[in-house]
């Protein structure tokens, strides 16, 4: 399997990052057509190639319209802030404060947006992953649920287009595990719409601070890693470190737009392969070279536990259509044996890691629970995707799981069994055995 590396020496910002991917050589007409899946207006792309301290490299720009004016805004990358040159991908929320006559969007139209398109599964997730730990810090800075963000009409598009053509880009280089080395930010002060701030910005530090990623600061007097730029690390990268047994096949440069003072203002990106490690640390890396060639999709989440052995099974029952409502990834509830032979039962909840401290909360204010275990897991899931097969009563959407390329696990999707079945007046059963028998010619 493929291996992306992302030398984030000078930093790291969402248009920097689809630059990169470009030089690497994702399709850019490609790129602009599955962007167009969005239905988004007011923009297009300017995709360049230039040079920033005599490094080579491609320049990403999305160049907007003012939906007040009949001139185009270019909105340029460069690390800025401020009211007029806005802060490249830097969504604070509310920054119509000076801008009364914007239109805003917030995070959760945002996710409507994305999840109405035609783009595949994998690139409405990642996408709509990224922004909500963009939201959720946002929100925690200004004391708003995640869903009440707004993003400034410049800023909005532009973080979208940065956001959603990352995930494109990704997918189009054949979804590698990335690896980064070790984040590095500058020094100084930034102009936001909430006043001036030191660097980090108050959104940069809290999403690395929700994936426990460390930061350091260097020389450098301006900000170098953007709220967008790291998001992007906190959901796809794996682990933070030097080169470990990457022999580089291809390397790319995303260029900034202002020239640094101490550092060239580009995102090296080096896609390769893991030669298989040599000397003392061979045997430690086995178990990683030996799943290597796995095409699975990994990421982590949140396991939430508690035991409990006062709590109704009615207050359970509630509970857990309510948690899956808000949005956790799974609950259920398992027989206990707890202490004096008290039976009992073991609430678990699955959730996205930056939503643990939100089902925390959760489970203490809905139980009777005195604490709440955490526990950050690693979940290997098989590279999804989504199918209509034809039955005799209709189609009937079934995902499919792949792994090594090679479908391996195939179910019927259950809302749309049974639509089909309350459309036809036939019983759920004889719909969902039809769609499986179809759905084994897709193996």
């Amino acid at each position: 399997m493929k291996t992306l590396y992302l030398d984030i020496f000078s930093g790291i910002a969402g248009d920097m990052f689809v630059a990169a991917l470009l030089d690497l050589g994702v399709d850019a007409g490609k790129l602009e057509c599955e962007l167009k899946k969005l239905k988004l207006d007011g923009y297009h792309l300017h995709i360049s190639r230039g040079q920033k301290s005599a490094i080579a490299g491609v320049k990403f720009n999305v160049h907007l319209a003012h939906a007040h004016d009949d001139h185009e805004h270019s909105h340029e990358h460069g690390h800025q802030h401020g009211h007029h040159h806005h802060a490249h991908e830097h969504p604070h929320g509310h920054e119509h404060e000076d801008h009364h006559h914007d239109y805003q969007q917030n995070f959760a139209e945002i996710k409507k947006l994305i999840s109405r398109s035609k783009l595949s599964a994998w690139v409405k997730q990642k996408s709509i992953a990224v922004f909500q730990r963009i939201a959720v810090a946002e929100g925690k800075i200004h004391g708003l649920p995640p869903g009440e963000v707004h993003f400034h009409e410049v800023g909005a598009v532009d973080s979208i287009v940065d956001i959603v053509g990352a995930a494109i880009a990704l997918e189009m280089l054949g979804k590698p595990r990335v690896f980064a080395s070790p984040v590095v930010e500058g020094t100084g002060w930034i102009q936001c719409a909430h006043g001036r701030f030191p660097v980090p910005a108050p959104a940069t530090l809290a999403i690395l601070g929700a994936r426990k990623i460390p930061i350091s600061q260097c020389e450098e007097p301006h900000e170098l890693v953007t709220p967008t730029g790291a998001a992007l690390l906190a959901e796809f990268v794996e682990s933070f470190g030097p080169m470990e047994n990457l022999v580089a096949e291809k390397i790319g440069f995303g260029l900034g737009t202002r020239d640094n003072q101490t550092r060239p203002n580009v995102l090296r990106a080096v896609l390769g392969t893991q030669a298989k490690a040599q000397g003392p640390k061979a045997k430690a890396s086995v178990a990683m070279q030996s799943s290597a060639h796995l095409d699975w999709e990994m990421d982590r989440i949140a396991v939430l536990e508690t035991n409990l052995d006062d709590c109704a099974g009615e207050i359970l029952g509630a509970l857990v259509e309510t948690a899956l409502a808000a949005g956790a990834l799974d609950v259920f509830h398992t027989p206990i044996q707890m202490k004096k032979n008290r039976p009992g039962v073991l609430l678990t909840v699955l959730c996205a890691e930056t939503d643990a401290d939100k089902f925390s909360e959760f489970i203490l204010r809905e139980t009777t629970a005195f604490g709440v275990r955490k526990t950050i897991a690693e979940r290997r899931k098989l590279r999804r995707e989504f199918a209509d097969v034809k039955t005799a009563f209709g189609k009937v959407t079934v995902k499919i799981g792949r792994l090594g390329g090679k479908v391996v696990q195939v179910a019927p999707e259950f809302e749309s069994v049974r639509r089909l079945a309350a459309q036809k007046k036939v019983p759920v059963k004889q719909i969902f055995e039809a769609a499986v028998q179809a759905a084994k010619n897709l193996k």
